[in-house]
């Protein structure tokens, strides 16, 4: 099956073909540094780790960017958010930057998101954004008022087809200085007059300002994918007035088609008060740190979280639904750890052959999810479905010959791990607490093993017993104890 998309600009699920044959520039927009990211955060970044991933592991040389915002993105009130969060906190600006730019990235690398391989910086690109912006001007896409340069929304009729917004129905500015200035309210800012109070400033054609937010995906984008490239992802928040503009901006400067597929995320909700699932955000006050929940739950658990649902459908937070995504991933963990601890002492025999059809099933169940539009809750099932299989074989009691081991390893270490990003390729690349879980197990087993050669029959039952309480199930055998999370 060839991979399909479902592309928002349009509406409707495609077949993925790109603009070089055999490669993928794909584009996220990133965060904003300006506190520190939080669960919904995950859900945009974990899914797009696992788009790159399977685009990857089928074969394609992707090519993935993701920017960091640190000017421009500005609130309502037209304050610069890190502006807002450097005042709070009685620190320049660019210290509020490299202190969650990095923090950022900390909490990415503890979920197993693969980094992008370039991540740019708005505030470092501000001579291609004048560049695109004088190019508008003269092409009569864009105005300038009093060192304040607006896009002229009017002059490009397709404004609102990735939306479906018309123009007419679009709400004017709030702030008087913007309905006085504009030639129309909605028109949006391409570059802002920067008064004296205003520490992030640059010199321009226009006077000393900054960038508006928009304008800064669409240059980095241009310089680093080209004027038109593949995969342009998201949130779905965004799509109004962010993703909108840009489209417009870079069809006009370029006179060329934006991003050929646009991908977008849905919202991580919290239940409010009155139990309706509201969006996960700081502004609300309702977020809940990745920090803190990593506190709490396994990073693969957190991921397989996110993969209970579509990329591009919402998702509720809830202690439950992540303690039960838990006990999901102990469960395809402990699998995989039992194979991997059989195949040490595995018989090259073909004992238990007749498992390799389930495991060409899956390969195939899972490849079929994953290229109708990257559908990670169905292929996630499939895991789970060999998952129960799987047990049946290993807890028989067979010697499970050495080739199907390996199959079923692979299943895990291919699927579960370089794809979902759930299954780490070793035992002791799970790190952290899961290796130091695993020693302890190991060290009572042991512990167990020499209490029985004494015959102390009453501390080898305490050790199962409190094993057991803990959900880890021991398996004796001729050949040695085994153990697996239930």
């Amino acid at each position: 099956m060839a991979l399909q998309i479902f592309n928002v600009l349009g509406r409707q699920k495609q077949e993925f073909v790109p603009v070089e044959p055999g490669r993928v520039n794909m584009y996220v927009c990133g965060p904003t540094v300006q506190d520190f990211a939080h669960v919904g955060h995950a859900k945009t970044y974990v899914n797009f780790d696992m788009v790159v991933r399977w685009l990857r592991y089928s074969g394609w040389d992707v090519l993935y960017v993701q920017n960091i915002t640190d000017v421009g993105h500005l609130l309502d009130s037209g304050e610069d958010r890190i502006l807002k969060k450097a005042r709070q906190l009685t620190a320049k600006p660019m210290q509020i930057v490299e202190m969650y730019a990095r923090e950022y990235f900390a909490d990415m690398d503890a979920l197993g998101v693969t980094r992008p391989d370039i991540s740019p910086r708005a505030s470092a690109h501000i001579p291609e954004q004048i560049e695109m912006i004088e190019g508008l001007i003269a092409k009569g896409h864009a105005y300038e008022v009093d060192g304040n340069v607006y896009f002229d929304v009017r002059s490009y009729p397709d404004y609102g087809k990735l939306s479906n917004r018309r123009i007419d129905d679009q709400e004017a500015g709030s702030r008087e200085e913007i309905r006085g200035e504009k030639r129309s309210p909605e028109d949006f800012a391409l570059w802002k007059r920067a008064e004296p109070e205003h520490i992030l400033r640059w010199n321009s054609p226009w006077g000393v300002g900054f960038p508006g937010w928009h304008i800064e995906c669409s240059s980095m984008a241009a310089k680093y994918l080209g004027e038109t490239f593949d995969i342009h992802g998201g949130g779905v928040d965004n799509i109004f007035p962010h993703n909108e503009s840009e489209i417009a901006q870079s069809e006009c400067a370029h006179d060329a088609p934006f991003a050929n597929y646009w991908m977008l995320v849905g919202s991580l909700n919290v239940p409010d008060a009155d139990g309706v699932p509201v969006k996960m955000s700081k502004s609300l006050g309702n977020f809940y740190t990745i920090k803190d929940a990593l506190k709490r739950w396994r990073p693969e658990a957190i991921r397989m979280f996110m993969f209970t649902s579509h990329y591009s459908s919402p998702i509720v937070f809830a202690e439950e639904a992540l303690d039960g995504s838990v006990k999901g991933w102990e469960r395809l963990a402990g699998a995989a750890r039992l194979a991997r601890t059989m195949l040490k002492d595995a018989p090259e025999s073909d004992e238990g052959s007749a498992f390799l059809g389930v495991v060409d099933r899956t390969r195939a169940d899972f490849a079929e999810a994953m290229n109708d539009d990257f559908n990670a809750p169905l292929a996630l099932s499939t895991l789970q479905t060999f998952t129960r299989e799987a047990n049946t074989l290993l807890n028989s009691g067979a010697k499970v010959g050495r080739a199907v081991l390996e199959a079923i390893n692979g299943v895990y270490t291919e699927l579960g791990g370089q794809v979902l990003g759930i299954i780490p390729a070793d035992d002791s690349a799970a790190g952290g607490s899961a290796e130091r879980e695993a020693g302890l197990i190991e060290l009572l087993i042991t512990l167990r093993k020499e209490a029985r050669a004494r015959k102390d029959w009453a501390t080898a039952d305490e050790i199962r017993d409190a094993l057991a309480g803990l959900g880890v199930t021991l398996e004796d055998r001729p050949d040695g104890t085994l153990w697996k999370v239930s």
